[in-house]
Protein backbone atom coordinates (compact mmCIF):
# COMPACT_ATOMS: atom_id res chain seq x y z
CA UNK A 1 0.00 0.00 0.00
CA UNK A 2 1.32 3.51 -0.62
CA UNK A 3 1.19 5.07 2.69
CA UNK A 4 2.62 8.37 1.40
CA UNK A 5 -0.08 8.56 -1.12
CA UNK A 6 -2.87 8.17 0.44
CA UNK A 7 -1.38 10.49 3.73
CA UNK A 8 -0.98 13.19 0.87
CA UNK A 9 -4.59 12.40 -0.19
CA UNK A 10 -5.69 13.24 3.28
CA UNK A 11 -3.36 16.40 3.78
CA UNK A 12 -4.60 17.74 0.60
CA UNK A 13 -8.58 17.22 1.33
CA UNK A 14 -8.40 15.11 -2.19
CA UNK A 15 -10.61 12.43 -0.81
CA UNK A 16 -12.75 11.49 -3.82
CA UNK A 17 -12.71 7.91 -2.46
CA UNK A 18 -14.77 8.78 0.37
CA UNK A 19 -18.47 7.86 0.31
CA UNK A 20 -20.73 10.45 2.18
CA UNK A 21 -23.38 7.75 3.44
CA UNK A 22 -23.49 4.25 4.94
CA UNK A 23 -22.41 2.10 1.84
CA UNK A 24 -25.78 0.72 0.45
CA UNK A 25 -24.05 -2.98 -0.33
CA UNK A 26 -23.17 -2.93 3.63
CA UNK A 27 -26.78 -2.06 4.11
CA UNK A 28 -28.63 -4.79 1.88
CA UNK A 29 -25.78 -7.52 2.65
CA UNK A 30 -24.49 -7.64 5.78
CA UNK A 31 -27.53 -9.98 6.94
CA UNK A 32 -26.31 -12.58 4.81
CA UNK A 33 -23.11 -13.10 7.30
CA UNK A 34 -25.63 -14.11 9.84
CA UNK A 35 -24.24 -11.18 12.44
CA UNK A 36 -24.65 -11.07 16.44
CA UNK A 37 -24.90 -8.69 18.06
CA UNK A 38 -22.07 -9.65 20.30
CA UNK A 39 -19.76 -10.36 17.83
CA UNK A 40 -16.92 -8.44 17.24
CA UNK A 41 -16.31 -6.24 13.74
CA UNK A 42 -12.90 -5.11 11.88
CA UNK A 43 -12.32 -2.42 9.08
CA UNK A 44 -9.46 -2.25 8.25
CA UNK A 45 -8.24 0.87 6.11
CA UNK A 46 -11.27 2.53 7.44
CA UNK A 47 -10.97 6.30 6.62
CA UNK A 48 -13.49 8.10 7.93
CA UNK A 49 -16.25 5.66 7.00
CA UNK A 50 -19.98 5.93 8.07
CA UNK A 51 -20.10 2.46 7.65
CA UNK A 52 -17.75 2.59 11.34
CA UNK A 53 -21.17 4.38 12.88
CA UNK A 54 -23.65 2.02 11.06
CA UNK A 55 -21.44 -0.83 12.53
CA UNK A 56 -21.40 0.17 15.90
CA UNK A 57 -24.98 0.81 16.26
CA UNK A 58 -25.36 -2.94 16.02
CA UNK A 59 -22.22 -4.81 17.36
CA UNK A 60 -20.72 -4.24 20.81
CA UNK A 61 -16.97 -3.66 19.82
CA UNK A 62 -16.01 -2.47 16.11
CA UNK A 63 -12.81 -1.85 15.66
CA UNK A 64 -11.54 -0.13 12.32
CA UNK A 65 -7.23 0.80 11.38
CA UNK A 66 -6.64 3.88 9.47
CA UNK A 67 -2.91 5.49 9.02
CA UNK A 68 -4.31 8.86 8.35
CA UNK A 69 -4.65 11.14 11.89
CA UNK A 70 -6.92 13.32 10.01
CA UNK A 71 -9.36 10.91 8.76
CA UNK A 72 -9.55 9.78 12.52
CA UNK A 73 -10.18 13.13 13.96
CA UNK A 74 -12.83 13.64 11.19
CA UNK A 75 -14.71 10.89 11.53
CA UNK A 76 -15.43 11.63 16.19
CA UNK A 77 -15.78 15.26 15.13
CA UNK A 78 -17.67 14.88 12.70
CA UNK A 79 -20.50 12.85 14.34
CA UNK A 80 -19.69 14.83 17.60
CA UNK A 81 -18.03 12.29 19.66
CA UNK A 82 -15.28 12.88 21.87
CA UNK A 83 -13.11 9.70 22.11
CA UNK A 84 -10.54 8.57 24.59
CA UNK A 85 -7.04 8.68 23.23
CA UNK A 86 -4.40 6.71 24.59
CA UNK A 87 -1.03 6.29 23.26
CA UNK A 88 -0.35 2.87 22.57
CA UNK A 89 3.28 2.42 21.46
CA UNK A 90 6.02 4.75 18.94
CA UNK A 91 3.64 4.26 16.16
CA UNK A 92 -0.61 3.40 17.29
CA UNK A 93 -2.68 5.77 19.45
CA UNK A 94 -6.10 3.83 20.20
CA UNK A 95 -9.14 6.59 19.66
CA UNK A 96 -12.48 4.77 21.66
CA UNK A 97 -16.21 5.75 21.90
CA UNK A 98 -18.62 3.82 23.39
CA UNK A 99 -18.54 0.57 20.76
CA UNK A 100 -16.05 2.03 18.30
CA UNK A 101 -12.34 1.69 18.62
CA UNK A 102 -9.94 2.95 15.72
CA UNK A 103 -6.38 2.58 15.60
CA UNK A 104 -4.23 5.35 14.32
CA UNK A 105 -1.34 3.59 12.76
CA UNK A 106 -0.24 0.76 10.11
CA UNK A 107 -2.49 -2.14 9.83
CA UNK A 108 -0.29 -4.28 9.64
CA UNK A 109 1.37 -3.92 13.10
CA UNK A 110 -1.63 -2.35 14.98
CA UNK A 111 -2.53 -4.62 18.05
CA UNK A 112 -5.55 -5.72 17.36
CA UNK A 113 -8.06 -8.38 19.34
CA UNK A 114 -9.48 -11.62 17.17
CA UNK A 115 -12.70 -10.63 15.46
CA UNK A 116 -15.31 -12.74 14.05
CA UNK A 117 -16.81 -10.29 11.16
CA UNK A 118 -14.65 -8.42 9.09
CA UNK A 119 -15.44 -5.45 6.67
CA UNK A 120 -13.47 -4.50 3.65
CA UNK A 121 -14.80 -1.62 1.42
CA UNK A 122 -12.29 -0.84 -1.24
CA UNK A 123 -9.37 -1.95 1.30
CA UNK A 124 -7.64 -4.64 -0.61
CA UNK A 125 -8.13 -2.65 -4.09
CA UNK A 126 -5.26 -0.52 -2.63
CA UNK A 127 -3.59 -3.15 -1.48
CA UNK A 128 -0.49 -3.47 -4.45
CA UNK A 129 -0.44 -6.93 -5.82
CA UNK A 130 2.98 -7.36 -4.00
CA UNK A 131 1.57 -7.00 -0.75
CA UNK A 132 -1.64 -8.92 -0.82
CA UNK A 133 -0.09 -12.20 0.21
CA UNK A 134 0.50 -10.38 3.72
CA UNK A 135 -2.84 -8.49 3.89
CA UNK A 136 -4.91 -11.88 3.18
CA UNK A 137 -2.41 -13.72 5.64
CA UNK A 138 -3.06 -10.62 8.51
CA UNK A 139 -6.85 -11.36 7.77
CA UNK A 140 -7.28 -14.77 8.46
CA UNK A 141 -4.51 -14.17 11.44
CA UNK A 142 -7.53 -11.59 12.98
CA UNK A 143 -10.62 -13.67 12.11
CA UNK A 144 -12.37 -16.67 14.00
CA UNK A 145 -12.45 -19.96 12.90
CA UNK A 146 -16.15 -19.61 11.46
CA UNK A 147 -15.62 -15.74 11.14
CA UNK A 148 -16.64 -14.14 8.11
CA UNK A 149 -15.47 -11.58 5.65
CA UNK A 150 -17.74 -9.17 3.56
CA UNK A 151 -15.19 -7.46 0.71
CA UNK A 152 -16.50 -5.22 -1.55
CA UNK A 153 -14.08 -4.35 -4.64
CA UNK A 154 -14.19 -1.14 -6.99
CA UNK A 155 -14.14 -0.77 -10.32
CA UNK A 156 -10.67 0.02 -12.12
CA UNK A 157 -10.35 3.27 -13.99
CA UNK A 158 -7.29 4.49 -15.63
CA UNK A 159 -7.20 8.16 -14.09
CA UNK A 160 -5.20 9.77 -12.01
CA UNK A 161 -7.90 9.61 -9.23
CA UNK A 162 -7.84 6.08 -9.45
CA UNK A 163 -4.25 6.01 -9.02
CA UNK A 164 -3.83 4.07 -6.23
CA UNK A 165 -6.28 0.72 -6.42
CA UNK A 166 -5.84 -2.32 -7.83
CA UNK A 167 -8.48 -4.87 -9.65
CA UNK A 168 -9.52 -7.67 -7.78
CA UNK A 169 -10.59 -10.81 -9.30
CA UNK A 170 -12.00 -13.94 -8.55
CA UNK A 171 -9.14 -16.07 -8.68
CA UNK A 172 -7.08 -13.82 -6.76
CA UNK A 173 -9.55 -14.50 -3.91
CA UNK A 174 -9.51 -18.17 -4.46
CA UNK A 175 -5.44 -17.75 -4.38
CA UNK A 176 -5.48 -15.21 -1.24
CA UNK A 177 -7.59 -17.37 0.73
CA UNK A 178 -7.27 -21.04 -0.29
CA UNK A 179 -9.02 -23.00 2.42
CA UNK A 180 -12.00 -20.70 2.74
CA UNK A 181 -15.89 -20.48 0.98
CA UNK A 182 -16.05 -17.93 -1.40
CA UNK A 183 -19.41 -16.82 -2.53
CA UNK A 184 -19.96 -13.37 -5.21
CA UNK A 185 -22.88 -11.74 -3.64
CA UNK A 186 -23.28 -9.44 -6.43
CA UNK A 187 -21.44 -8.77 -9.44
CA UNK A 188 -20.11 -5.19 -10.95
CA UNK A 189 -22.60 -4.06 -13.67
CA UNK A 190 -22.18 -0.64 -15.66
CA UNK A 191 -23.34 2.16 -15.03
CA UNK A 192 -27.19 2.71 -16.52
CA UNK A 193 -28.28 -0.24 -14.80
CA UNK A 194 -30.45 -0.83 -12.02
CA UNK A 195 -27.86 -1.08 -9.61
CA UNK A 196 -26.82 2.78 -9.88
CA UNK A 197 -28.69 2.94 -7.16
CA UNK A 198 -26.22 1.93 -5.07
CA UNK A 199 -23.61 5.35 -5.00
CA UNK A 200 -23.11 6.95 -2.74
CA UNK A 201 -19.82 8.22 -3.42
CA UNK A 202 -16.14 7.12 -3.85
CA UNK A 203 -14.59 4.85 -5.88
CA UNK A 204 -17.64 3.16 -7.80
CA UNK A 205 -18.19 -0.35 -5.61
CA UNK A 206 -17.61 -3.58 -7.89
CA UNK A 207 -17.92 -7.10 -6.60
CA UNK A 208 -19.71 -8.39 -3.65
CA UNK A 209 -18.01 -11.59 -1.95
CA UNK A 210 -18.67 -13.43 1.00
CA UNK A 211 -15.68 -15.38 2.64
CA UNK A 212 -15.96 -17.71 5.18
CA UNK A 213 -12.74 -19.31 7.50
CA UNK A 214 -13.16 -22.94 7.74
Amino acid sequence: MKIDYWLEKWASNQISFHQVQENPFLLKYWTRLLPQQDEKVLVPLCGKSEDLVWLASRHQEVYGVEVSEIAVRALFAENFYTPLVTRVDSSHELYQFDELNLYRGDFFTAPLPAVDLIYDRAAMVVISPEERQQYAERLLALLKTGGRILLISAHYEHSDEFEGIFPVQQSDLERLFPHCRIACLSESVLLGSEETEFESGGFPDGDVWLIEKN
